[in-house]
């Protein structure tokens, strides 16, 4: 069994055997003649001294306990390119440390005979540099990217051997194990994390023979250092930025809850009032850097479920937060709230940690939005309805709500299918919905092409603006809701969808079908359970939340400081009625961030409509006294003007115009047509 190099490894900065006094011993015909006589069975047990240094005496004997051909002349090479890629990859850390050590030493090499390699701890060559006569040569024993030089693959080496012991060796001519490999010589030192000290590489200096130097094995010792101490710059600049990310998007932390912040690996970096559930043990599973814990390399997808399935269980009961760095995820924060939050119940129910971070991704406090996500909750944990219907008006971020569906149920790599019904033309509405066969029209897919209900099987497909739905097509979407069957356009076969449905709307569908827009039959349908997510004007004190939030990510993502509200800024945010909701608003933060100049913003800095937000009821008033009578607009005056003021307002542009509304660009051309307004009347 591979001996555990981490435990007993020296420190970084370790002591470099000395190579001349070493060498001074090396006798050619001895060491193959001992080599021979390991081979051929002739010695006695391990502990016999061969007449070699017993850094080889020891390596011969696992080599020959192990069963290694020692007639073979090359090292197992990985030839698949997609595979080579994956290994560096997944080793892109190591190979930026060594980029500075690596570029100084290959000038140098070039004419001496002798390469410089990188190879990752499983012994697999990430990195060649040197003379290139001799990185030639090297291929023919699969000296190069790809080659796996580990000791147990292919006998005593520099770079296996290193891995082995843990500490830099040389091996020399014939005291490689492999015959094939009796005309190199290398030195091997490993490299080890700056966080835990395992063994995670190892830089080699290989050639012929005649190469070898004394100081061949203080050159890999220090090039060894010189990667860690870049990795350990590194790691600890990312452990800052984590930190900083997290402080930046804690809105709800507070100092009393527990928190331990853990990197891409899953190890433990930073922790505070942790809940010590198992005493002593779980202390030192953080202090140990998270063992437990330890994750493959984080990816976007999944990432909360894979923390959830390999935390231990006496850190099930956590919130987990991921931290994204420059748009990926490189770590996650688990916070434990000084209330017990191992139990979260909703109606009785256990939340999962999925459903408790996706609804922890709706910021606010308010009555009535907490209301909205208490119900949101209940259904997504029980999984017994299987259509919904949620309603509000544009930007109130309906979509976090069908997520939070999406996070109650299925397995954690179901399908999250989205379609916005406002975005697609009523040509394509059939293709979209259901899927089409090869030439089922004019402009077909040659290949075919499924629909969002199979792309959502056993998933969730959340439909947006349903209310927008072509009404001809309804009654098709209403059969496959009733039959769980859908059928491409364009074929007879039938195929079982398995669906969640999450519908949203910003109009008032009961409206819709009493003026024959939408399907009675398909309304009740789709309105199984109703969520009405309230508007941010309904909110209370939530914009000030959504501000802070929005601030402090927005600092985060662009590695600055928030920005700072004065306080006649702040009161004129708070008279806004906030027509766009909650996009709008972080539509003003991402503005402000891109325009401030100084990091303060005032209420000079606002947008006209929001600086006019106090003076405006005013106005309206005293207008309204000098004409004896209040001006009372209905609905649809009053989205017509709207309509006219965001044109205006954007010089006409309809693009520009549409997102200060809220709403899509098809959307917007229908309003215009509904209310008879020419774009070029500004």
């Amino acid at each position: 069994m591979k001996q555990d190099s981490t435990a007993s490894s020296p420190p970084i900065g370790r002591f470099v055997p000395d190579a001349t006094a070493l060498y001074a011993d090396y006798d050619e015909i001895n060491t193959m003649r001992a080599w021979e006589s390991v081979i051929e069975g002739r010695t006695g047990p391990r502990s016999c001294a061969l007449p070699v240094r017993s850094t080889i005496n020891e390596s011969w004997f696992r080599c020959a306990e192990s069963g290694i051909d020692a007639q073979r002349n090359e090292a197992p090479l990985e030839t698949d390119r997609d595979a080579v890629e994956a290994i560096a990859r997944g080793n892109a850390e190591l190979l930026a440390a060594a980029t500075r050590p690596f570029a100084a030493i290959g000038r140098m090499l070039e004419g001496t005979g002798a390469m410089f390699v990188l190879a990752d701890s499983d012994g697999v060559l990430i990195d060649v540099i040197g003379d290139r006569k001799t990185i030639f040569s090297g291929m023919d024993i699969h000296l190069g990217i790809g080659g796996k030089w580990t000791e147990d693959v292919v006998g005593t080496n520099g770079i296996g051997t290193a891995l082995w012991t843990g500490e830099p060796v040389f091996v020399h001519a014939a005291e490689h194990f492999c015959a094939g490999i009796k005309s190199w010589t290398c030195a091997g030192a490993p490299i080890r994390d700056p966080f835990d000290g395992k063994v995670i590489g190892v830089v080699d200096l290989s050639g012929h023979p005649d190469i070898f130097r004394p100081h061949n094995i203080a050159l890999v010792a220090a090039a060894a250092r010189e990667i860690e101490r870049a990795l350990a710059d590194s790691q600890n600049a990312e452990r800052t930025r984590l930190l900083e990310a997290f402080i930046a998007s804690a809105s709800n932390y507070r100092a009393s809850d527990g928190l331990m912040i853990i990197d891409r690996h899953g190890r433990a970096i930073y922790s505070n009032n942790v809940p010590m559930a198992e005493g002593t043990r779980f202390g030192e599973t953080i202090r140990q850097g998270a063992r437990h814990c330890r994750l493959p390399e984080l990816s976007n997808s999944g990432f909360l479920d894979t923390i959830a399935r390999t935390l231990p269980e006496e850190m099930q009961s956590c919130l987990v937060r991921p931290l994204e760095l420059d748009g990926n995820v490189r770590g996650a924060a688990l916070v434990f709230p000084k209330v017990d939050m191992a139990r979260v119940l909703v109606a009785g129910i256990a939340l999962p940690s999925r459903l408790r971070e996706a609804s922890a991704a709706i910021v606010g406090e308010s009555d009535a939005l907490r209301e909205a996500v208490d119900v949101a909750c209940r259904i997504a944990a029980t999984g017994e309805v299987t259509s919904l219907l949620i309603e509000g008006e544009t930007g109130v971020g309906k979509e976090l709500f069908a997520r939070l569906i999406h996070a109650g149920g299925g397995a954690p790599d179901s399908p999250f299918v989205a379609l916005n019904c406002g975005a697609v033309t009523k040509e394509l509405f059939g293709s979209e919905l259901f899927g089409h066969v090869p030439g089922a029209f004019t402009g077909a897919s040659r290949e075919g092409k499924a629909g969002v209900f199979e792309r959502a099987h056993r998933g969730v497909l959340s439909l947006d603006e349903i209310g927008e739905m072509p009404i001809d097509i309804q009654p098709f979407l209403l059969r496959v809701l009733e039959e769980r069957i859908v059928h491409r356009l364009g074929d007879s076969r039938g195929r079982t969808v398995d669906v969640r449905l999450v519908a949203s709307t910003n109009r008032d569908l009961r409206q819709e079908v009493a003026a024959g827009r939408f399907r009675r039959d398909l309304f009740y349908r789709v309105s199984t359970v109703s969520i009405q997510v309230p508007p941010l004007r309904e909110r209370g004190g939530d914009w000030l939340r959504l501000v802070e939030h929005f601030n402090a990510r927005l600092a985060a993502r662009k590695n600055g400081a928030p920005l700072h509200f004065t306080s006649e800024a702040l009161d004129a945010l708070s008279a806004y009625r906030w027509p766009g909701n909650v996009r709008e608003l972080r539509n003003l933060v991402e503005r402000l961030h891109v325009l401030s100049r100084d990091g303060i913003v005032r209420r000079d800095d606002l947008p006209a409509d929001l600086r006019m937000a106090q003076a405006m009821p005013l106005a309206v008033a005293g207008a309204a006294q000098a004409q004896g009578s209040a001006t009372i607009l209905t609905v649809e005056e009053a989205e017509r003007q709207a309509v006219m003021s965001a044109l205006a307002a954007e010089d006409g542009n309809v693009s520009r115009a549409a997102r200060r509304l809220g709403i899509s660009r098809p959307t917007l051309y229908r309003k215009l047509d509904q209310f008879g307004i020419r774009r070029g009347f500004v």
